[in-house]
């Protein structure tokens, strides 16, 4: 018998990528890639055909589709379905400072944590409405509705009428998790007074609708989400990924509520929760360094392996494009510790790891605090392949570290999501169990020291520079 096939999207930041799977064993039969244009804003069109080409010959005969998209995104349409303006996208931060307005207005981090999961940061996209109502008033005028790229594109796909998920809904900033509804009282004060359309949210096995095709489309859900749904998170896992952000998540039963903005509290794309802590700054650390070291990636590797743990007390604050964990928007990097004996590439390059893992350690530690039980690291994402980052971060994060199988996990969640869907079962299918792991080598204890150490000293040089105060195992 013929196999059933599945499709996942992941519409991402730099470029869309597809995965066509079996439905029932997750096995993949064809991929396709096409790019992104570079900017923090974009006209969804260009998603549309980097869509066209990324899938081109490849869903002939697929039976469902499902789209992750990057989170928080803000795409705007008039009464008749146009785009008002370029989306803003997750990593554009000119909101920084409505979101510390909103902030103030709606009474402060606790609040705003209780009533929505998270505290705002400059990526969400109640602080790009805000944005756009104070800056550029006749656009805000046009906006008859709201939507998320993930959303956007499932909508191109059905035709219908837009839906979302409570996954990518949670990083609004006007949906709260724990009531699976809408603010509308939020949106309407970031929004002046105004409350557009927003998608209908399903279930995580329900069905936006279908192609002109007859193809069936799945609800969706953004890209952490997706990845956590790919790789079948269970209790102790947690995910780092390391791409243009870097993030640290794990599934949980019940929502977090972090007043300190550190943890966003999040649903997942299977009706529990995602709490996930995010920097802006993950591989492109390493790739920055290397071209400043006039080096490749894999001499950057060499450089980094050959400099000691430690880098000899050279410490990297690696904010290049500012910072949301901690929430620094404006904050640039630095180098801190600086002496004739250190000042090496091998040393810069080891620090310049060591910097990015640090600052995802942080986040770690932070989850930690809301009820997630750190047991391993899956380490993901195209900086974890790098063979500095391998050997430095059982070092940093202090627990097993195991690799999975390279692949496009959002994609891939994408695709079980849709499987889930076409099959309207309770529970959605096991792709997992036969797909193997590189477990790299655990620290002995003297090693997990010397990670203790380059923490510390990286959260002393991060309240040195900015006052964020944080210490290794705070509350």
């Amino acid at each position: 018998m013929t196999a059933e096939l599945v499709a996942g999207i992941d519409s991402s930041t730099q470029s869309t990528k597809v995965v066509v799977c079996d439905a029932e064993t997750g096995e993949i039969v064809r991929t396709g890639r096409a790019p992104h244009p570079e900017g923090t804003e974009v006209d969804p069109a260009a998603w549309w055909d980097a869509f066209g080409e990324a899938t081109n010959g490849l869903l002939d005969d697929v039976k469902a589709i499902g789209v992750g998209g990057q989170q928080h995104g803000m795409v705007t349409l008039d009464e008749d379905g146009e785009v008002v303006r370029p989306a803003l996208l997750w990593n554009d931060t000119r909101s920084a400072q409505s979101a510390l307005d909103l902030i103030d207005e709606l009474g402060g981090p606790s609040v705003w944590a209780k009533s929505v999961g998270s505290v705002p940061v400059a990526s969400f996209t109640v602080t790009k409405l805000r944005w756009l109502a104070d800056n550029e008033p006749e656009l805000a005028d046009r906006v008859a509705r709201v939507l998320l790229p993930h959303d956007w594109l499932t909508w191109k796909l059905t035709g219908g009428d837009p839906v979302t998920d409570r996954g990518d809904a949670s990083g609004t900033g006007y949906f709260s998790p724990s009531d699976n509804a809408y603010r509308l009282d939020v949106l309407s004060h970031a929004f002046g007074g105004r409350t557009p359309e927003l998608p209908t949210v399903l279930g995580p096995a329900q069905a936006a609708g279908h192609t002109a095709d007859g193809v069936l489309v799945s609800a969706g859900t953004g890209d952490n989400m997706a990845a956590a749904l790919g790789l079948e998170l269970k209790p102790g896992d947690v995910v780092v990924s390391l791409g243009t952000s870097g993030t640290v998540f794990g599934v949980a039963e019940t929502g977090a509520a972090d007043a300190t903005g550190e943890v966003a509290g999040f649903a997942d794309a299977t009706g529990r929760f995602l709490p996930l802590a995010c920097t802006l700054n993950a591989a492109r650390v390493l790739t920055a360094t290397a071209s400043m070291l006039g080096a490749t990636l894999s001499e950057f590797d060499r450089l980094a392996l050959a400099g000691a743990p430690g880098a000899e007390g050279l410490t990297f604050l690696p904010y290049l494009d500012g910072e949301r964990t901690p929430n620094l928007p404006g904050a640039t990097g630095s180098l801190s510790g600086l002496t004739r004996a250190n000042m090496t590439p091998q040393n810069l390059a080891r620090s310049a790891v060591e910097g990015m893992l640090c600052g995802l350690a942080a986040g770690l530690d932070a989850v930690r605090t809301h009820g997630l039980d750190v047991r391993r690291v899956l380490l993901i994402g195209g900086g974890a392949q790098s063979a500095a980052v391998r050997a430095v971060a059982p070092l940093v994060f202090g627990v097993p570290v195991q690799l999975p199988e390279v692949a496009e996990y959002v994609a891939i969640g994408a695709a079980r999501q849709a499987a889930w869907a076409l099959a309207s079962s309770a529970e959605p299918p096991s792709w997992q169990e036969n797909k193997k792991a590189l477990e790299l080598d655990e620290p002995t204890e003297a090693q997990r020291a010397e990670g203790h150490r380059i923490q510390q000293r990286h959260l002393e040089a991060r309240e040195a520079a900015y006052g964020v105060r944080r210490n290794l195992g705070e509350d």
